[in-house]
């Protein structure tokens, strides 16, 4: 049993991990947030279902992407696509910012456009740093599937950036 001195150290050690997790895959912050947050109180309040059979940080995990699978299956994120497609947020104001930017778009737009497969797989390896054992763990998946998956897109990822002119190259 995990008591709450215990909680608060892991809160600490993984919440950063956890936001980046959740991120990766709904992209905002603040509903990234939420749901490291829900994943914090569920897991004090049913830590009976935990297995100490592994690492709670790949527990922890787990339990993020599946919140954030739930949530990217919500109503309340469907809202939240069409409120941005007719009120798109309000741009920087610095032009290096804008580009910095449009191509920081134009990649996640990218990742995004993957199928979920790739995406989830490309996500965690170099967004969260995590390895191929612990990918495939937490997606429960063999690991040459996983090495499989990041082969494929990488290369799908290849092929959609193929024709862009990158600003950053070209100031240099």
């Amino acid at each position: 049993m995990f008591t709450i001195h215990n909680i608060k150290e892991l809160m600490f050690q993984y919440t950063e991990l956890l936001i980046r997790t959740a991120y990766g895959y709904v992209k905002d912050l603040h509903a990234a947030e939420d749901i490291v947050q829900e994943v914090f109180i569920k897991f004090y309040h049913q830590q009976e279902n935990y297995e100490e059979r592994g690492e709670v940080k790949a527990f922890l995990i787990k339990m993020t992407v599946n919140k954030s699978k739930d949530y990217l299956k919500s109503w309340a994120y469907k809202k939240i696509l069409i409120q941005n497609k007719f009120f798109p947020p309000a741009g920087k104001r610095y032009a290096d910012e804008l580009i910095r930017k449009d191509e920081q778009t134009i990649v996640e737009d990218a990742i995004i456009g993957l199928p979920l497969k790739q995406q989830e797989v490309l996500i965690h390896y170099y967004f969260n740093e995590m390895t191929i054992p612990d990918i495939a763990n937490i997606l429960s998946i063999p690991e040459s599937t996983v090495k499989t998956r990041l082969i494929r897109g990488r290369e799908l990822l290849r092929n959609q950036l193929s024709g862009i002119q990158w600003e950053v190259f070209l100031n240099e």
